[in-house]
C-alpha cells in the first residue's frame, strides 16, 4: 500500500505544534472549515469541509506533544480506514514534524492529488504556528 509522508520543521515548541494539529481550535485554522472532537485516545472527530465533505475519524494515537493519529471512518472511499498522523520531536530551536497518511489502497489520481493538498495544508499549519496567520478556508489551496 502506498503512503504519503512529509518531513518539515516548525519554529515553535512541540506543545504549540501539538495544540495546532490536534485541537478543534487549531485544526480549524489550517485544515477544516469546522471540526469537533477532543485530542484523547478513542475520541471521535467530525471534520467538516462543506456539504459534500462531512467526514469522521477516531483518535488512534495521542501522546501529548509527541504523537497524534486519526483513523478515517467516514470520508472519500479510498480515505476510509487510512491513518493520518503526526510525530513530533523537539529539535531546538523548533520542532521536527513527521507527517504520514498511510493505508491507501493504491497510488491513484486521488492519492497524488491528496499528497499535493497535504503539502499545501501543512504549509498553512507551519504558517499559523509560526506567525499566527489564519488563511480563510476558501483561500487555503490558493496559497
Amino acid at each position: 500500500m502506498p503512503d504519503i509522508t512529509h518531513l518539515f520543521y516548525i519554529n515553535a515548541q512541540a506543545s504549540e505544534v501539538f495544540e495546532a494539529l490536534s485541537t478543534v481550535e487549531g485544526i480549524n485554522t489550517w485544515w477544516t472549515k469546522r471540526a469537533d472532537g477532543k485530542p484523547m485516545q478513542g475520541a471521535k472527530y467530525t471534520l467538516w469541509f462543506g456539504p459534500d465533505y462531512d467526514w469522521r475519524a477516531v483518535v488512534t494515537r495521542c501522546i501529548r506533544d509527541t504523537e497524534f493519529e486519526l483513523e478515517m471512518t467516514r470520508a472519500d472511499e479510498d480515505w476510509q480506514g487510512t491513518q493520518v498522523g503526526f510525530v513530533l520531536e523537539q529539535k531546538e530551536p523548533g520542532t521536527q514534524v513527521r507527517f504520514y497518511h498511510t493505508g491507501w489502497p493504491e497510488a491513484n489520481d486521488h492519492f497524488q492529488t491528496s499528497s499535493f493538498c497535504w503539502a499545501m495544508y501543512l504549509r498553512l499549519l507551519k504558517k499559523f504556528v509560526e506567525t499566527g496567520e489564519i488563511v480563510p478556508y476558501e483561500k487555503r489551496l490558493d496559497i
